[in-house]
């Protein structure tokens, strides 16, 4: 059932039990105002959950003008949204909520038991002290006439009314946990004109393995390795070669340019540094020392220390005449191309970009054309690379979004 509250009282709704939905639903109850929070799954936070498994990054230490540039072409509107709850705002919330946390060798910051669940469990005991009503298996299904809200829930159908709606449904990967898209129709049908949701952090297809190759190596993670598109800036890092393609960390960092560089020419070719900590010049040196009776295999192995899958990769994407010549072979190592073709289906996808463009939101991220209704979180137009920039921004956007819906109900 709905909130108990006296209908007097100031109402919201919250659809959705997100990192977004929640943040929203405590800025609200701590200014006073009834909550309702539904979420279509038999409990909320699901896919922050997932986002734990294996260590819960919550957020990055970096510095705040290297962080925003993560935010790619919506740097600027997720720059507003970081102006009031930042990184280390964001530790220090979790801070208040008995949760210590530290930062990884690489910038990200970790709860120091590594875990979501402890973090979510701290979370809705703070809820429910305040009076958060949570309904779980409720789904939205848009608006009845009158401009209520359809929600089915195990129940029946209810007809839900409140001074301001906050919609925090997510974006369209990973449906199983809630994250379904299903939203998208509903706004349309009320003329939110919508930005395609397309996968962002996601793996991607290639021309197709040899079937020696990838029985022999899918699962495999390729490191150490650089990986860039073009002349970009290089990354190091890691990732994993799958039965179609390649995904993981370092695919995922450029996963927004090789998506768009697919969908502007029909493929992109990004370049494998194979041994990133060398230059060209000691590569070629070193391939250029007599071998004797070894085979090139073992050459690349005792010279260069090159084995497994990346020396793997190197015979998978190259001819016999590059191995026959030393400078055109250092140049292989040091920038493979790799043929990309197509991303892996949204659904797999860790993240999505496209949604509720924020030219249709105010600055409090109301719709403009359905007042009394904000959107929050993945929902919105925008993406991020892993590293705990998606989860900063979407604690953010329902931050912004509760404060916004405060200042509607109280007449601000």
């Amino acid at each position: 059932m709905p909130s108990t509250a006296p209908l007097s009282s100031p109402r919201a709704t919250v659809i959705g039990g997100g990192p977004a939905g929640l943040m929203a639903a405590e800025v609200l109850a701590q200014g006073g105002v009834a909550v309702d929070l539904y979420d279509a799954m038999p409990s909320v936070g699901r896919k922050f959950l997932l986002a734990g498994v294996g260590g819960m990054n919550i957020t990055h230490a970096e510095a705040k003008d290297r962080f925003l540039t993560r935010y790619g072409a919506r740097q600027a509107e997720i720059a507003a949204l970081l102006d009031g709850f930042d990184a280390d705002a964001l530790r220090a919330w979790i801070h208040g909520l008995g949760i210590d946390t530290f930062v990884g060798s690489s910038g990200r910051v970790f709860p120091t038991d590594m875990k979501a669940a402890p973090l979510l469990r701290a979370w809705l005991k703070r809820l429910r002290e305040l009076g958060v009503a949570i309904h779980t298996r409720h789904r939205w299904l848009g608006w009845n006439p009158d401009g209520s809200l359809r929600i089915a829930g195990p129940d029946g159908e209810l007809a839900v009314r409140s001074d301001a709606t906050l919609l925090a449904l997510g974006g369209g990967s990973w449906a199983r946990l809630g994250s379904d898209g299903a939203w998208v129709p509903l706004l349309e049908e009320r003329g939110i004109a919508m930005a395609p949701l397309r996968p962002s952090n996601c793996g991607f297809e290639g021309n197709g393995w040899s079937p020696v190759f990838a029985g022999k190596f899918a699962g495999a993670p390729v490191k150490p390795v650089s990986l860039r598109l073009d002349d970009g800036e290089p990354r190091q890092g890691e990732f994993v070669i799958t039965a179609q393609g390649v995904e993981g960390s370092l695919v995922y960092a450029l996963s927004a340019a090789i998506r768009e560089r697919i969908a502007r020419d029909g493929s992109a070719t990004v370049l494998l540094d194979l041994l990133p900590q060398k230059t060209v010049q000691q590569v070629e040196t070193a391939l250029r020392k007599p071998r004797g009776s070894k085979s090139i295999s073992n050459h690349l192995r005792g010279q260069l220390g090159l084995d497994g899958v990346r020396a793997g990769l190197l015979r998978e994407l190259t001819g016999a005449e590059t191995y026959a010549d030393p400078a055109r072979l250092a140049t292989a190592i040091k920038a493979l191309p790799l043929t990309l073709l197509r991303p892996r289906p949204l659904d797999e996808a860790i993240s999505s970009a496209g949604g509720v463009p924020f030219e249709r939101l105010d600055e409090r991220l109301m719709l403009r054309q359905l007042p009394g209704v904000f959107c929050a979180g993945e929902m919105l137009d925008w993406e991020a690379p892993t590293g705990g920039y998606l989860l900063t921004a979407c604690f953010a956007s329902g931050r912004v979004a509760g404060l916004g819906m405060l200042d509607l109900i109280k007449g601000r």
